[in-house]
């Protein structure tokens, strides 16, 4: 998501949206609405219109994480929709017209998901173009330190506690823990510590 951000800052969208969507966390039954919208009345609960997130990025980014964790149904869906850049919301009669970026990011291999047949061949050829090949953070340690950093202002500034302390021993195990969650993995450490130790030393052993 870093990547996709930075990449909608320096773009010509950069005044646009930029609209993360998680594949991973979305039911499969509420993916098509969250994707597209739906109309008041489209389905039990649907009480108004709701944009989708194609919608909410309208002239900018809209970034999938996880796609390979969609749902073959959809994924039919979204094929449909990168062809011709028109779709309809849940319940509705009316095509619109989208005018978006799509950014993808996956940890699974999609072409061995292709083969498994967990994955549309002709999608994965679809959203192929520019690839960023991202290795994991163990395999780029000079990057812990900025995130770490990073991360500590943000987090801290976001739950409104003061930043815990790293000593010199403690940076040194962060920045040659083998993080095997990545990224994702880092943030949750430091958000945990920006609670549990708000402006206080951490300490590789509690007493």
């Amino acid at each position: 998501e870093v990547l996709a951000r930075r990449t909608h800052e320096l773009s010509g969208r950069r005044r646009g949206p930029f609209v993360p969507i998680n594949c991973a966390a979305i039911p499969e039954p509420l993916f098509e609405s969250e994707l597209f919208g739906h109309e008041r009345g489209a389905f039990t609960g649907a009480t108004e219109r709701t944009r989708g997130k194609i919608e909410a990025a309208e002239g900018g980014t809209l970034f999938l994480d996880e796609v390979g964790e969609m749902p073959l149904t959809m994924q039919a869906k979204l094929l449909r929709f990168l062809e011709n850049r028109r779709y309809m919301r849940v319940g509705g009669s009316v095509k619109l017209l989208a005018d978006v970026r799509m950014v993808f990011a996956t940890l699974r291999p999609l072409d061995l998901e292709v083969a498994a047949g967990r994955f549309r061949a002709d999608l994965y050829y679809r959203i192929q173009g520019i690839t960023i090949a991202v290795p994991p953070l163990r395999d780029r340690r000079p990057d812990i330190a900025p995130l770490l950093d990073q991360f500590v202002r943000q987090l801290a500034a976001r739950h409104g506690t003061a930043p815990p302390r790293f000593g010199r021993q403690v940076r040194h195990v962060l920045l040659h823990y083998a993080w095997p969650g990545n990224v994702r993995e880092l943030r949750n450490a430091v958000e945990v510590l920006c609670l549990l130790r708000a402006g206080k030393p951490v300490r590789l052993h509690e007493p």
